[in-house]
């Protein structure tokens, strides 16, 4: 179960939003404005936040950029935009996903188990390096508590990646990436040359299947290529299935 702030300013949609989450056990914070989510986010430090684009006062992509300052949880937009440019533009401030306006319950859900399930598998993660910090040194550790070998860096001509620091530099110099391009780079440059399918990035980086979403990758996909400036390039679309990064 998980902590969730929902920001919405219609507060019929608001309070269905939040009896959904509620009734699958989360514990629930609502926020009808922009300047409210921020006092909850720092009060709360919520582990997911489903955020309205369309708020008075301090609008969704605001409060997404000053949350993005100081907090990594991923963050869903709902909005009633549908240009492709606006949807580019909530996911170049930091959002990590977005559904449009009207939506289904069912689908919104859908989209928050596969969130929450990336949160606890992170978790999970950094307790198990905590413990490996914790634990005696290997030369008196015995071999089941010995700490995993750290993984090599990546490289791809002028990119370096780091899997053990997660960082990513061009150049040497770090790229600011949001958790799910780092992902979407590090699967594709880790195997050069193979063509993956948009489905199956979706199942991998976001935890769901969710027929005409492939949007969502190509997004990305067109943010990181920028990210990447001539590496960028190396990111090839393999026509009606999906990308590729070329050696």
């Amino acid at each position: 179960m998980a902590r969730v702030l929902v920001v919405e300013d219609e507060i019929a949609i608001c309070n269905l939003i939040c009896g959904e989450l509620s009734a699958e056990g989360h514990t629930v914070y609502q926020a009808n404005d922009g300047l409210q989510a921020l006092t909850l986010v720092e009060q709360h430090q919520p582990q997911l936040i489903i955020l309205d684009w369309m708020l008075p006062g301090l609008d969704g992509l605001s409060v997404c950029r000053r949350v993005r300052q100081n907090y990594l949880m991923p963050i869903l937009m709902l909005t009633a935009r549908n240009e492709e440019i606006d949807r580019i533009l909530g996911l170049e401030v930091g959002a990590d996903d977005y559904i449009s306006k009207p939506f289904s319950m069912r689908e919104l859900m859908a989209r928050v188990r596969a969130m929450l399930r990336r949160v606890d598998l992170d978790q999970r993660l950094a307790q198990t390096l905590q413990q490996a910090r914790s634990e005696p040194s290997v030369a008196h550790a015995s071999p089941a508590l010995t700490p995993s070998p750290e993984q090599p860096s990546i490289i791809r001509g002028p990119l370096e990646i780091d899997p053990n620091a997660r960082i990513a530099r061009l150049h040497g110099e770090s790229i600011m990436l949001t958790p799910k391009e780092y992902e979407l780079l590090i699967l594709l440059a880790s195997h050069p040359g193979r063509a993956f399918s948009r489905e199956f990035l979706l199942q991998q980086l976001w935890g769901y299947d969710y027929d005409g979403f492939d949007r969502t990758v190509d997004t990305h996909v067109t943010r990181l290529r920028k990210k990447l400036g001539g590496v960028g390039e190396k990111i090839v679309t393999v026509w009606s299935v999906g990308y590729r990064f070329m050696e």
